[in-house]
C-alpha cells in the first residue's frame, strides 16, 4: 500500500528489521537504492540508516563491518559513520554494562570515545532524521560515551582507569558541558574514592604498601580529607620504613580528629622507627591519656592493652638484674674511665640509645625475653574479639584457631596461651606433659612464619623453627602433623592429610635434624640411647636456659620438677642423673667439652654433645680371629673366668647426693709428661686439656694420683639365647676349643653390636684397642675434661687392670 519511493522502502526496511525479517529487510533498502538518482550523499545516508537497522535487529558485526567500509570508501562520509559508530558502540556497552560484562562495556565505551564524534548541536541538527527515526540523542552523545565509559571501569573496580577516563573527559569538554556533569561529576568521584579506600585496605592487608599508598592517596585527593585515608596511608608508609612521610599523615590525622588516639599511636611508631625515641615516649603518653579520656567505653578499654610507664620501667630493670646476676659487681666504664657499681651501671645504661629504644619499644610489646611470638594474655575474652586487635601475636592465635576450626575440630590449645606460667603447679605440670599433650592429638599444626607463600623444598630446613629446643618435641611426638606457611597456607602445597607420610618433607626434616626418619614417624620416648638423642637437641635453643633440659624431660619419659633459676647444668644434671639411676644408660656421660658443677661427670651445657657419639668400628672376621689368638698366648683360663665373672657381678652405675657410683675398668697413670702420659697396662697416648696437670714420673712423683678408667656397661656381656653362659663351661673344654672363643669389645656406647655371636661362648678375651677412656683425679675423684675422645690400646691384660666401682663428684 505503500507508493514506491526511498522513503517508503526505507520505512519497509526499518519495519521489517524491527520484525527481524531481516532477509527482507535487506531486499527493501537494495531496492530503495534505485531511488537515490545516484546522489553520493543520499546513498551514504541511506547506507547508515539500513547499518542502524541491522544492528537493532541483533546484526551486530554485519552493521559495524557496513559502518566501517563506508567511512573507508567514501571520505566524505567519515564524520556520518563516526556519529553512527559512536551511537552502536554506546548502545553495545550499555547492554554489556547491565549484564556485568564490565571488561567488555569498558571496551565498548572506550571504542565510541576513540570514534571522535564532535560534541555540538551542529551534529544534532545535520542530523536530525536519526534522532526522529531511531529517538537517538545525538546532542548529548559524546557526554553519554565518557560518562558510561568511567562508570564501566568503576563497576569494574578499576579506579585507576575510572580516574583517567574521567580526567580525560574533563579536558576534552566544552565548559557548557562540564557544568551540565557537574553533579554527576562529583558523584562520580566520591565513588571513586570510596572504591580506593576499599582496594586501599585489601593491599594493605595483603603488604602490597606501595599499591595501598597509590590508591589512598587517589582517595584524599578526590573527596574532602579523611582520618581514616590518612591513618591507613600511614600505616602503609610505615610498612615501607617512610617515617618521615608517615609522619606527616599521622599528623594530619591528629590535626582532623583530635580526640583521637590513633594519630597519636601512628606518630609513635614513625618516631621510634626514625630512632627519635625521646619523642616517641612522650607521643605516647600523649595517646594513653587520650585513651583515659576517651568518651566511649570501647576505646578507654583499649588502655589496658599497654603498660604504664613505671610498669615498663620495672619490666626492664627485672630483666637488667637478670643479666647482672653473673656479673661483676664493680666495672670500668670503657668511655669514660669511671669504676661503677651496678646503679652506675643502670643508670649510664638509662642514659643509652638502646635504653630508650627499649623503654619505647616494651610500651608495645612487654615480654623483654624473646623476640619469638610473645605470650598472649586473653583471660575471659575471645581471641576473635576486636579489642585485642594490637595485642601482639593475636593474628597467628586467630589463625590458628580458624584453621583448626576449618579442619573440623572444636578445641585447639597453644602454648602462647594455654599455660598460667604465674601458677607454679600448672607450669610444673605442662612443661612435663607436652610431650604426651603432642602424641595424643588428633592434629599438631605447626606454623612456619619465616616461610614465605609458594617457597620450594629446603625452605622449611632453613626456618628458625628447627632451632629451637622446644620444637624436637612438637615434630616427633604427634601422629599427626601439617606445616603451614607465614599466610596459613600448606607447605609445597602438599595436600598430604598427614606430613610424616610426605617422602619429601620427611626427608628434609631427617636432613636438617640428623633425626632418622623413623624416629621422626613412630617415636616413642624411652632412656635408651640416651646419648644420641641429646645429640639431636644439642645445638637448639631455648629462651630460658633449663628450658633445653625441661623440653626433653618427655623425650625420655621422665617427670622432674621445674626450678627456673637453677641454670642450665643444674638442670641438665638433674635430668642425666635420672636417666642413670632409672636405666642404667651411662651413654648421655660420653661428651667433650666442660664439666658441669653439678658432678664433674657430666657436661655444663648441652652444646657438649654436638660431637658424634664415639664409635668403634667392626672388627672383620679376620681381625678378630687374630686378636683372640694373640690374647690366647698371654692369657691364661682361670685368670679370662676370673675377670669375666668381676665384670658380671659389678654393680649397675647410680647416683646418690650428686656423686656417681660409676663402675669401671681402671688403670693406674703413673707419668705425666706435658700432654703424654702413661699408665700401667696401656701405651702411650696423648691428652689434651684445660686444667693444668703437674708432670710427674716414677723418678720424680707427687701426692696427688691420677687414674685412666673405662666405664663399665654389664650390656655388653650379654650373649645370644642359644649360647650357654660361661660359668657353666667346663676350663678343659674352654682351653681346647679354637672354634668356639668369643672376643669382648669394649664398645664406647650402650648397648654395642655383640660380636660374640659369631664366637658362642667358651673364653672371654679383651679387645686390645679401648676408647672412651676418663681421666680422673683422685683422692675424692673428679674426672678431668679433655677437648677429644681418650683413645688408649692395652699392652697388658694382666693384674694391672683393675675392676671397680668408683665414687665420682
Amino acid at each position: 500500500t505503500i507508493r514506491p519511493s526511498l522513503t517508503g522502502y526505507i520505512s519497509t526496511g526499518i519495519a521489517l528489521c524491527g520484525k527481524g525479517f531481516v532477509r527482507e529487510a535487506r531486499i527493501a533498502f537494495d531496492i530503495a537504492s534505485i531511488f537515490t538518482k545516484q546522489d553520493s550523499t543520499t546513498d551514504h545516508f541511506l547506507l547508515l540508516i539500513k547499518a542502524i537497522a541491522l544492528f537493532n535487529a541483533d546484526q551486530h558485526e554485519e552493521a559495524m563491518l557496513l559502518v566501517k567500509e563506508l567511512a573507508a570508501a567514501c571520505p566524505n562520509a567519515n564524520l556520518g559513520c563516526r556519529v553512527v559508530e559512536t551511537c552502536l558502540r554506546v548502545q553495545l556497552g550499555t547492554k554489556a554494562l547491565g549484564d556485568a560484562r564490565l571488561d567488555e562495556a569498558g571496551n565498548h565505551f572506550t571504542a565510541a570515545v576513540n570514534a571522535g564524534a564532535p560534541s555540538s548541536k551542529f551534529i544534532h541538527q545535520t542530523y536530525e532524521d536519526l534522532t526522529v527515526l531511531f529517538g537517538w540523542d545525538l546532542e548529548a552523545l559524546f557526554l553519554t560515551a565518557h560518562q558510561k565509559r568511567c562508570q564501566a571501569f568503576l563497576s569494574a573496580g578499576e579506579p585507576d582507569e575510572a580516574l583517567e577516563a574521567h580526567k580525560y573527559m574533563m579536558e576534552t569538554m566544552d565548559e557548557s558541558a562540564k557544568a551540565s556533569c557537574l553533579v554527576w561529576s562529583n558523584a562520580f568521584k566520591q565513588e571513586c574514592s570510596v572504591l580506593c579506600v576499599t582496594n586501599g585496605d585489601a593491599a594493605l592487608t595483603s603488604g602490597d604498601y606501595d599499591r595501598a599508598i597509590e590508591l589512598y592517596s587517589a582517595a584524599i585527593t578526590l573527596d574532602s580529607p579523611s582520618s581514616t585515608a590518612f591513618a591507613n596511608r600511614s600505616k602503609a608508609k610505615l610498612g615501607k620504613m617512610l617515617w618521615t612521610e608517615a609522619l606527616l599523615d599521622a599528623q594530619k590525622v591528629i590535626e582532623l580528629d583530635s580526640l583521637s588516639y590513633l594519630g597519636y599511636n601512628l606518630k609513635h611508631a614513625a618516631f621510634h622507627g626514625a630512632q627519635r625515641y625521646d619523642e616517641a615516649v612522650q607521643t605516647f603518653h600523649t595517646m594513653l591519656s587520650k585513651l583515659d579520656h576517651a568518651l566511649d567505653i570501647q576505646t578507654r578499654k583499649l588502655r589496658q592493652q599497654y603498660l604504664r610507664p613505671s610498669e615498663v620501667e620495672r619490666a626492664i630493670r627485672q630483666v637488667i638484674d637478670v643479666q647482672l646476676e653473673n656479673a661483676p659487681l664493680r666495672v670500668l666504664d670503657t668511655a669514660t674511665g669511671l669504676l661503677c657499681d651496678r646503679e652506675a651501671q643502670i643508670s649510664a645504661f638509662k642514659m643509652s640509645t638502646e635504653y630508650k629504644e627499649l623503654l619505647s619499644s616494651t610500651i608495645m610489646r612487654p615480654d623483654l625475653h624473646t623476640k619469638r611470638t610473645k605470650e598472649v594474655d586473653i583471660q575471659g575474652k575471645s581471641v576473635y574479639n576486636s579489642e585485642l586487635d594490637q595485642v601482639g601475636g593475636m593474628m597467628k592465635l586467630r589463625a590458628f584457631c580458624k584453621t583448626a576450626r576449618d579442619a573440623g575440630y572444636n578445641w585447639a590449645w597453644s602454648d602462647t596461651c594455654c599455660i598460667d606460667k604465674s601458677n607454679n603447679v600448672e607450669l610444673h605440670e605442662s612443661v612435663n606433659s607436652m610431650f604426651v599433650w603432642y602424641h595424643h592429638s588428633a592434629l599438631t599444626i605447626v606454623y612456619l612464619s619465616d616461610v614465605p607463600p609458594s617457597s620450594k623444598s629446603g625452605a622449611l630446613a632453613k626456618s628458625a623453627w628447627n632451632t629451637r629446643g622446644w620444637t624436637v618435641q612438637e615434630f616427633i611426638a604427634p601422629k599427626v602433623i601439617l606445616f603451614f606457611q607465614s599466610n596459613w597456607t600448606l607447605y609445597l602445597d602438599d595436600r598430604t592429610p598427614n606430613h610424616k607420610e610426605s617422602d619429601t618433607i620427611m626427608q628434609e626434616l631427617t636432613d636438617v635434624t640428623g633425626i632418622d626418619r623413623s624416629a621422626v614417624v613412630g617415636f616413642r620416648p624411652s632412656m635408651n640411647g640416651a646419648r644420641e638423642k641429646l645429640h639431636w637437641a644439642s645445638t637448639r635453643v631455648t629462651t630460658r636456659q633449663e628450658d633445653i633440659a625441661y623440653s626433653l624431660f618427655g623425650i625420655f619419659g621422665v617427670r622432674l620438677s621445674v626450678d627456673y633459676g637453677e641454670k642450665q647444668d643444674k638442670a641438665l644434671g638433674r635430668l642425666l642423673q635420672e636417666i642413670v639411676a632409672r636405666s642404667g644408660d651411662i651413654t648421655g656421660l660420653d661428651w667433650v667439652g666442660k664439666p658441669s658443677e653439678f658432678n664433674s661427670c657430666l657436661p655444663i651445657s648441652i652444646t657438649s654433645y654436638q660431637v658424634p657419639p664415639c664409635k668403634l668400628p667392626l672388627l672383620s672376621e679376620a681381625e678378630m680371629q687374630s686378636s683372640v689368638h694373640s690374647l690366647r698366648k698371654t692369657v691364661a683360663v682361670d685368670f679370662a673366668l676370673n675377670r669375666y665373672a668381676l665384670l658380671r657381678d659389678m654393680s649397675a652405675p647410680r647416683f646418690a647426693t650428686q656423686r656417681l657410683h660409676l663402675p669401671c675398668i681402671a688403670f693406674n697413670v703413673r707419668e705425666v709428661r706435658r700432654v703424654c702420659m702413661k699408665a700401667d697396662g696401656i701405651h702411650r697416648l696423648l691428652i689434651t686439656t684445660d686444667e693444668t696437670l703437674a708432670q710427674f714420673w716414677p723418678a720424680r712423683p707427687i701426692e696427688q694420683k691420677f687414674v685412666l678408667v673405662r666405664p663399665w656397661d654389664r650390656s655388653l656381656l650379654e650373649l645370644p639365647e642359644f649360647v650357654e653362659p660361661p660359668e657353666f663351661v667346663e676350663p678343659s673344654d674352654f682351653g681346647n676349643n679354637t672354634e668356639s672363643e668369643e672376643v669382648f669389645r669394649m664398645s664406647p656406647s650402650s648397648p654395642s653390636h655383640d660380636s660374640s655371636s659369631d664366637y658362642p661362648g667358651k673364653q672371654v678375651v679383651v679387645d686390645q684397642q679401648l676408647r672412651a677412656f676418663w681421666l680422673l683425679r683422685s683422692g675424692e675423684y673428679k674426672r678431668i675434661a679433655s677437648d677429644h675422645d681418650i683413645t688408649g690400646q692395652v699392652n697388658d691384660v694382666g693384674d694391672l687392670m683393675d675392676i671397680r666401682t668408683i665414687e665420682i663428684l
